[in-house]
């Protein structure tokens, strides 16, 4: 099964090494690592029926299911937002559809403190993203 990002991390290490980062620009620089480690998507799986609708930037999404698990792979053009992508790729990976459906992602998100940081537009985005991906495991 294919790794939402290239050097595989757990969301428990990502967690935790955002909890080690005391500044906000530490941060945003490790969110902008970890969009660097994505597993690239193909030209054509950025396509409309992949897009995430209600975001500003573009990102793209999908969902790949071998046995009961669920493997989500992405891109976005913006830097801050793909390593968003990461983060919630991670989250969400390697899941049953049961398990994606009851997860709360809200407790990760607030555990390191990403909707308090994030502009308005940048957290409706990652609503949609989670919504897309829950969606995809349906």
């Amino acid at each position: 099964m294919t790794s939402p990002l290239q050097n595989p991390v757990s969301i428990d290490e990502i967690v935790e090494n955002f909890s080690i980062l005391d500044e906000w620009d530490d941060r945003y620089g490790y969110l902008i690592e970890l969009g660097r480690m994505l597993t690239p998507l193909d030209e054509g799986e950025m396509s409309d029926t992949n897009k995430v609708k209600g975001c500003v930037s573009q990102v793209w999404v999908v969902a790949q299911k071998e046995g009961d698990r669920y493997m989500f792979r992405g891109a976005s053009d913006a830097h801050i937002v793909r390593g968003l992508v990461a983060v919630a790729l991670t989250l969400f990976s390697n899941k049953t559809a049961e398990e994606i459906s009851a997860l709360n992602e809200r407790e990760t998100f607030e555990a390191i403190g990403l909707e308090e940081h994030l502009t308005p537009q940048r957290a409706n985005g990652l609503r949609a993203m989670v919504k897309k991906l829950k969606d995809l495991a349906v």
